[in-house]
């Protein structure tokens, strides 16, 4: 018997006649790695996904917030447009993240604590951050 493969070495590739050719990516697939722990890496991301924490408004921003939210008050019936900074709390973990929408004033539920806007939009009062007229 040879070492070096010499009676096989240079015969021609064999193709089969019954079978079709692996396509590269289905060959490629073979080799993927075995996902033993289903959703891990899914845990993985959304620990790595960042929140923040919700600021607290100093003295001087809370006045200038009532104020604004007196404003409103008074021009309920008007409808006025405005832009609400506020924040979200996340569903899944500890924080959330600062969002902002416009849109028209449709109404202030002082039961409920919100802000409704005219698209059906509620946003608590005490996640607000800041109103823009």
């Amino acid at each position: 018997m040879t070492d070096n493969y010499e009676d096989i070495i240079n015969l021609p590739h064999h193709v089969s006649t019954r079978h079709p050719q692996m396509s590269m990516m289905n060959r490629a697939a073979q080799f993927a790695p075995f996902a033993a722990l289903t959703g891990h890496s899914a845990a993985i991301e959304e620990t790595a996904r960042l929140t923040e924490s919700q600021q607290e408004l100093a003295d001087e921003d809370s006045e200038i917030l009532n104020r604004k939210m007196a404003y409103l008050k008074e021009a309920i019936n008007e409808h006025p447009t405005i832009s609400i900074t506020y924040f979200e709390p996340d569903k899944k973990k500890a924080g959330g993240k600062y969002k902002s929408t416009e849109g028209q004033l449709q109404n202030i539920d002082d039961y409920n604590q919100t802000i409704v806007l005219k698209n059906g939009e509620a946003i608590p009062l005490k996640s607000i951050l800041d109103i823009q007229l």
